[in-house]
């Protein structure tokens, strides 16, 4: 891997035990660099989010982060999924969510020190929540449960973070807080790699843009992959527009894979 790089793929696919996946992945990840992941229903987008996860197998190819493989990993991940299960009536403040981000590093016998803390502090100080912290966690806008979980994946201080579809239900001012996150992560050599069918994300944000269709189509530079037409053949026979914000596909809602 050169230098900087914190995550490598080489021909690598990741594949469900029941079949259905992606394949033909070669992409490498630097520190600071956002990458967007865009491609149809059923392209491989979250699966590959997974896969890096280790929760969809790796069957080809090789995947490094850092120098090491795989299993090597723990801890240098966070990630951020479409979505989670809170009972908004559960006791729990936004803090005490942010602070699960730092179970991994503090085990099972640990009470949370000076740097747990500080580490929670800093993640919602960095998504634009510091003044919520003792908030119960219901209590928060669905926009700020997001930017809160957002937070919970950066206070295990991870080198590379995984989003899927983070914008979507997001009003303006939490699309614009939640855009100012990824920024200051990228300029603390964060690497984001995010599934999106949102433009702006994709063009104010990401370095990378990589097309998915079950396999890697195109991978590069925002402003030359991002293309009509590149974005046409991706998708297929569906018919596509693009606007200045979003991927605008008939028919298509959310990602199932």
């Amino acid at each position: 891997m050169g230098e900087g790089v914190v995550l490598g793929l080489v021909d690598a696919a990741f594949t469900h035990p029941g079949g259905g996946g992606v394949h033909g992945l070669d992409l490498e990840v630097h520190a600071g660099e956002a990458v967007a992941l865009i491609g149809p229903n059923g392209a491989g987008k979250s699966t590959l989010l997974q896969g890096l996860l280790g929760l969809v197998p790796l069957t080809a190819g090789t995947v490094d982060f850092g120098g090491g493989r795989m299993h090597a990993a723990s801890g240098m991940i966070g990630y951020l999924p479409q979505s989670a299960d809170f009972d908004p009536e559960f006791p729990i403040t936004l803090a005490q969510v942010v602070m699960q981000g730092r179970y991994r590093r503090l085990g099972w016998l640990r009470w949370p020190g000076r740097a747990d803390r500080r580490a929670v502090a800093d993640a919602l100080e960095t998504v634009g929540l510091a003044d919520r912290a003792k908030t119960r966690f219901g209590e928060l806008s669905g926009g700020q449960r997001q930017r809160g979980l957002l937070a919970r994946a950066l206070a295990g201080q991870p080198r590379v973070l995984l989003l899927d579809e983070p914008f979507n239900g997001l009003d303006q001012p939490n699309r614009d807080a939640l855009m100012s996150a990824l920024r200051a992560l990228k300029q603390r050599g964060v690497a984001v790699i995010v599934s999106t069918h949102d433009l702006e994300l994709a063009r104010e944000v990401c370095d990378t843009v990589v097309l998915l269709n079950g396999r890697q189509l195109a991978a590069g530079p925002v402003a030359s992959v991002l293309t009509l037409e590149n974005v046409q053949a991706c998708f297929g026979d569906v018919n596509v527009e693009i606007d200045e914000h979003t991927l605008v596909v008939p028919d298509h809602h959310g990602d199932g894979a």
